[in-house]
């Protein structure tokens, strides 16, 4: 059976953004569990994080600080207060006050040294420039792609302004 003839028309599929971009955060993940273990997953430690930074944040500040959903908010937040990292509590109008626990403030700061070393895995092989082209380009592309995504990124006050660096 002959092949089709090649449409010029059609974007190679190596080169979609979408492809990439996808191929890029199985890469993230996979790379996130050979180095940091599969104790904690990723959107966890994004939650860890923010949490350390900003501790007694309410749950729906905590989703849009993450860009998560709220309902997935809520259920990271059950897994992570069952397992003893978090304490969740009722403040004020009823929201839910998130904070880490001892244990939590214990497993964030023992990841400090496997998230540096997960950096510097998913930038080997790019130069320092290359390193912060490629960061700043992401948080560009992020940043203008923001209000199309289910769960908007929205923070207070950002530290990181769309295409800078962070300081």
């Amino acid at each position: 059976m002959p092949h089709p003839p090649h449409d010029p028309s059609l974007i190679d599929l190596h080169d979609q953004p979408g492809h990439l971009i996808r191929r890029a955060h199985q890469i993230s993940v996979s790379v996130f569990l050979d180095v940091v273990g599969r104790e904690v997953t990723p959107i966890q430690y994004a939650v860890l994080k923010v949490l350390g930074e900003k501790p007694g944040i309410d749950q729906l500040t905590l989703a849009q600080e993450v860009a998560i959903d709220t309902s997935s908010c809520a259920d990271i937040a059950a897994r992570l207060e069952a397992k003893g990292w978090i304490s969740r509590s009722v403040g004020v109008r009823g929201r839910r006050r998130l904070e880490l626990t001892t244990a939590g403030e214990a497993l964030l700061d023992s990841l400090k040294s496997p998230i540096q070393t997960l950096q510097a895995t998913l930038l080997h092989g790019l130069s320092a420039q290359e390193s912060a082209d490629l960061l700043n380009l992401l948080r560009k592309f992020v940043g203008h792609n923001n209000e199309r995504s289910r769960a908007p990124l929205r923070r207070g006050a950002s530290k990181a302004i769309v295409g800078t660096a962070p300081k």
